[in-house]
């Protein structure tokens, strides 16, 4: 069992913590390596369980709308601090999310034994060309197939997957991920985000059928699959910020800060990475307002998470540009920070979501307000 502490279940007490914490990580100066350092040191200050709910004796971090705010916050920090350990985390997050959404309190009550007891957990979802299954028998559930880029494959100690049933339909299950064989064979090298473990997964295993959770579907349902998309957000918002912060400081001990040309691209840098805070900060202030309207929640943090990507793929040609090739060589935190965004940046259907969000708001009397409240 991991040493883990909440001080007197404070958020602020945590997030200052966090804040304390961010700029001691070597993360971003490593290559390959797991963050075993920093998320042991998780552990210690007690946020790997702060998601749970506050009666399982966490802060409710996801698990409770009152925990959004603070969520948003830790996961910035973490962002700025190392991208994997703040990818790490939102999956361990998300799959605990998903547990208190749609399990029944037999599975919470476990999910939160195995947080106290120290077990981190993973969110093992994409689809490879081996579809997972889960075939019932009497009480057990064989599962069979192999799943596509699985964030910590190795390290995780349990799993929240999906697999297709008896009936062909798509099922949430808690497993423990030490049955879970890495297939070095369909395990491709990420252009960025090595250090999450991020690998493929064979699945050949039995597990109670009772760790199977929640109705058919229930993991693409709506408004929550979306909204919920704003977790990855804002951990970019943090990366973001310290490209952004990392690139200054290396103008400033050149001396080249003060030059024109430098200081008119550091503006454009702070302008966007201040706009893309704005987004996310908006988009949790409204999940909070809103949740229990659902009115334009998708579409908001679907425009959310485009203006954030926009702000990143707009921020890195000014640091390339502001820092030459120095920020292309290997070993300069800025080259590993850029790598680490574009790469987490690839989350699927943009062009979908940016069309979708368009015509949400567009069949509004007035778009252009995004159904705020004035002021």
């Amino acid at each position: 069992m991991r040493e883990s502490r909440i001080n007197d279940h404070d958020s602020t007490i945590l997030l200052d913590a966090l804040l304390r914490e961010r700029d001691t990580t070597k993360d971003i100066r490593t290559e390959d390596h797991f963050p075993n350092a920093e998320i042991d040191r998780l552990w210690q200050l007690g946020v790997m369980l702060a998601p749970l709910p506050i009666f399982e004796g966490g802060l409710g971090w996801g698990t409770e709308i009152a925990g959004t705010l603070s969520l948003r916050a830790a996961l910035q920090t973490l962002g700025y601090g190392s991208l994997s350990v703040g990818r790490i985390y939102e999956a361990h997050v998300n799959a605990l999310v998903l547990i208190f959404r749609y399990g029944d309190t037999r599975i919470q009550a476990a999910a939160a034994d195995a947080v106290r007891d120290g077990h981190l957990f993973g969110l093992w979802v994409a689809p490879a060309d081996k579809p997972v299954r889960a075939f019932r028998s009497g009480s057990t559930l064989r599962i069979v197939g192999r799943k596509a880029m699985c964030t910590a494959a190795g390290i995780a100690t349990r799993a929240v997957i999906t697999a297709l049933d008896d009936n062909n339909d798509e099922r949430m299950i808690l497993i423990d991920a030490a049955q879970a064989e890495i297939d070095t064979d369909a395990t491709l090298t990420l252009h960025g985000m090595r250090s999450t473990s991020t690998k493929a997964v064979m699945l050949d295993c039995e597990v109670s059928a009772e760790n199977s959770f929640g109705r058919p579907g229930d993991y693409l349902r709506e408004p929550d699959f979306s909204v919920g998309a704003w977790r990855t957000s804002a951990v970019t918002v943090g990366g973001l910020h310290a490209l952004v912060d990392e690139t200054v400081r290396q103008l400033q001990a050149r001396g080249q800060h003060a030059d024109p040309h430098q200081a008119a691209r550091i503006a454009q840098m702070l302008i966007k990475t201040h706009t893309a805070a704005l987004w996310i900060r908006s988009a949790t202030q409204r999940i909070v307002s809103h949740h229990d309207e659902h009115d334009g929640e998708v579409g908001y943090v679907n425009l959310a998470r485009l203006a954030i990507e926009q702000a990143c793929l707009e921020v890195i040609p000014l640091v390339q540009r502001s820092l030459g090739l120095r920020s292309l060589t290997i070993g300069n935190p800025v080259e590993r920070l850029m790598r680490d965004i574009v790469t987490y940046l690839r989350q699927p259907a943009a062009d979908e979501i940016l069309t979708e969000a368009a015509i949400t708001f567009a069949q509004t009397t007035d778009p252009s307000s995004l159904k705020l409240t004035p002021g």
